[in-house]
C-alpha cells in the first residue's frame, strides 16, 4: 500500500498528552498499545531492547520513553493523571518490563525491539519505530515485515503453509472478511501472514470463524490508535507548498480554509468538523498556559516554575517594552512548565517544542484581544505547513535535529501569526519559508537527557522568530527560498548533523554542568 499523505490531527498537531516529549513518551504508549492489543490486553512480560548507537540507548529513561511504554502497555490514557507512575503501577499489578541496551545495528535511532508473552502462554516479537511527534511504526511482526501506523483495524493471521499455498488460504479468508480497504501476504519459512487492513471494527463472529479457518494459526485483531482514521481511497488537493499556491491562485479561500479542506479530504469529514476539532485543541492549549501561570510542581524537572517572573518584571517595570513579546514569552514558558510536571500538553509539533506554536499564536492573539475562532484559523494555517514538513522531512529531533521540532514549530507559528493578520496564502507560506531560514542547522542537545535546557530558550526564540518572519512576509520582504526547498534543505542538513547533536550526548549535554545535574536526577 503506498503511504498516505499526512494528517494535521494524526501527524502535526497533537497528541493531547503527559510528558516531556511525544516521540519518547507518546510514541512509546502507541507502540505499547499494539503489543496488549496483540496480546488480548493480558500481558505478563515484556522485553524491550533498544540499540546501543541510537538515540534511546542513551535518552530513554530521562525523555520518558519507559513511562511511555509501559503506560501503553498497561491500556492507559495518554491523558491520565496516573501516566508518570506507570512504571511502579505495573510492578504493583506483577507486569515485568525490563529495559536492556544491546547492539543489534538498527538502521532508525528510535527503535525497539519487543518480545512479549502474555498469561496464557503466548509470545509476540516485534520491531517499531517511533518517527516523530508521535507517530510510530510497527515493521516487523513475529519475523514478517508489515507497516502497520495505527490508523487502521489491522487483521494479522498467521497462516501454516507447509502443507497449503499461502494464496489459497487467503481466497478463503477473502469470503470471510468481505470488506477491507488493504489486503498483504508475506511469505515466510513454512508459514505465511495475511495482513489486512479495515476502516471498521470485525464482527467477533469473523474472528471466530477466521480462528477455526484450516491452516490459521493465529488472529491478532487490532484497533486504530490515531485521531483520523484513514482509507486508502483518500484523495487530498494539495502535498507541497507548490502545489497549495497553485490551486489558491483558483480559490478565493484562506489560509485555513484551504487548511480545513485539505484535512477533511484526508479523514473523509467536514470541514466544519475539521474546525470543531481544532477549536477543541485551542481550548486544551489555553488551559495549559493557565495551569502554567497558576504554577507547577514536579520534583525531577531541573528548571523550577519561571513564567511569573515576567508578570514581576513588567510590574518593576525592568523589562524592554514590548507587550506582544513579553505575553508570548509568558505562555510558551508556561506551557513548557506544564510539559515539564507532567501536566496534559498538546504536542505541537512535539511536546518537546509544544510552547512555541500555541505560545505564540495564544499571545499574540490574546494581546491582540482576538478571538478564540480567529487564533483556531491561525492554528489551522499553522497545521497545513506542518503537513508539508512533515511530507518532506520529518518531527524527530533524533533524525534531524531540533530544526525540525522548535524550528518547525517557529516555521509554523509565523504562518499562523500571518493568517491571523489576514495576510494571503503567499504571504503565509512565505513566512514559514523564512522562520525556517533563519533556524537552519539548530541542534537538539538536551541537558542531563531532560526535555527543559534548552529546549525552553529555543521555544522563546522561535516564537520570536515566527513573529519577526511574519511581520516580514506581511510587508512583503523577499523570501528568496520557496518554502519546499526549504524543508527540502532542512531535512538535508539535520541528516548530515553529527548523531551527537541529534537528541543524544553532545553539544550542551555534555558540559561539565550537564554531567553533573544529570547525577543528581534520578
Amino acid at each position: 500500500m503506498e503511504k498516505l499523505p499526512a494528517s494535521i490531527f494524526n501527524d502535526v498537531i497533537g497528541p493531547v498528552m503527559r510528558g516531556p516529549s511525544s516521540s519518547h513518551v507518546a510514541g512509546a504508549a502507541r507502540i505499547g498499545n499494539i503489543v496488549r492489543q496483540s496480546l488480548n490486553e493480558k500481558v505478563i512480560r515484556v522485553t524491550v531492547n533498544f540499540d546501543i548507537n541510537g538515540s534511546l540507548a542513551e535518552s530513554y529513561h530521562g525523555h520518558g520513553s519507559d513511562i511511555g511504554f509501559v503506560s501503553g502497555i498497561l491500556g492507559m490514557e495518554l491523558t491520565d493523571i496516573s501516566v508518570p507512575h506507570a512504571c511502579e503501577i505495573a510492578k504493583e499489578r506483577g507486569v515485568d518490563i525490563q529495559f536492556h541496551i544491546s547492539d543489534y545495528g538498527a538502521a532508525h535511532p528510535n527503535n525497539y525491539r519487543i518480545e512479549a508473552y502474555s498469561e496464557d502462554g503466548a509470545c509476540h516479537k516485534w520491531e517499531a519505530i517511533s518517527v516523530g511527534g508521535g507517530m510510530i511504526e510497527m515493521q516487523n511482526f513475529d519475523g514478517f515485515k508489515i507497516c502497520i501506523c495505527g490508523d487502521f483495524y489491522e487483521l494479522l493471521i498467521k497462516v501454516d503453509t507447509t502443507e497449503c499455498a499461502l494464496e489459497d488460504v487467503l481466497q478463503t479468508i477473502k469470503s470471510i472478511v468481505k470488506e477491507y480497504e488493504d489486503i498483504a501476504c508475506i511469505e515466510g519459512s513454512n508459514q505465511g501472514l495475511i495482513n489486512i487492513k479495515a476502516i471498521s471494527q470485525l464482527d467477533d463472529k469473523i474472528l471466530t470463524e477466521l480462528r477455526r479457518t484450516l491452516y490459521v494459526l493465529d488472529v491478532v485483531h487490532i484497533h486504530p490508535i490515531l485521531p483520523t482514521q484513514s482509507s486508502v481511497n483518500c484523495k487530498v488537493p494539495f502535498t507541497t507548498a507548490a502545489q497549495l499556491l497553485e490551486w489558491a491562485k483558483n480559490e478565493n479561500r484562506e489560509m485555513w480554509e484551504l487548511a480545513a479542506l485539505y484535512e477533511s479530504k484526508r479523514g473523509n469529514t467536514t470541514e466544519q468538523d475539521v474546525f470543531d476539532k481544532m477549536y477543541r485543541l485551542v481550548e486544551i492549549m489555553e488551559n495549559c498556559i493557565a495551569e502554567g501561570l497558576a504554577g507547577t510542581k514536579y520534583s525531577y524537572r531541573i528548571l523550577g516554575p519561571q513564567a511569573y517572573k515576567i508578570e514581576e518584571g513588567v510590574q518593576k517595570g525592568c523589562l524592554i517594552p514590548g507587550d506582544i513579546l513579553i505575553h508570548v514569552i509568558k505562555s510558551i514558558t508556561a506551557i513548557m512548565e506544564v510539559k515539564s510536571s507532567m501536566g496534559v500538553i498538546v504536542a505541537a509539533p512535539t511536546a518537546g517544542s509544544c510552547g512555541c506554536l500555541p505560545g505564540t499564536l495564544l499571545g499574540v492573539g490574546k494581546t491582540m484581544g482576538m478571538s478564540r475562532e480567529e487564533i483556531t484559523k491561525g492554528m489551522l494555517a499553522a497545521g497545513l505547513i506542518g503537513v508539508f514538513i512533515s511530507e518532506g522531512a520529518t518531527f524527530a529531533a533524533e533524525v534531524a535535529g531540533c530544526q525540525v521540532e522548535c524550528g518547525a514549530g517557529s516555521g509554523m507559528a509565523a504562518a499562523g501569526i500571518t493568517q491571523m493578520f489576514h495576510g494571503t496564502v503567499e504571504q503565509c507560506v512565505d513566512a514559514a519559508s523564512m522562520a525556517l531560514q533563519n533556524i537552519t542547522g539548530l541542534a537538539c542537545d538536551p541537558v542531563a537527557n531532560r526535555v527543559e535546557v534548552p529546549c525552553l530558550g529555543k521555544n522563546i526564540m522561535g516564537g520570536s522568530n515566527a513573529i519577526a518572519s511574519a511581520n516580514m512576509a506581511l510587508a512583503g520582504y523577499d523570501k528568496v527560498i520557496p518554502l519546499d526547498e526549504t524543508i527540502a534543505a532542512i531535512y538535508d542538513m539535520g541528516l548530515k548533523l553529527p548523531l551527537e547533536l541529534r537528541c543524544t550526548f553532545g553539544g550542551l549535554g555534555k558540559t561539565k554542568t550537564s554531567i553533573e545535574i544529570s547525577k543528581r536526577l534520578p
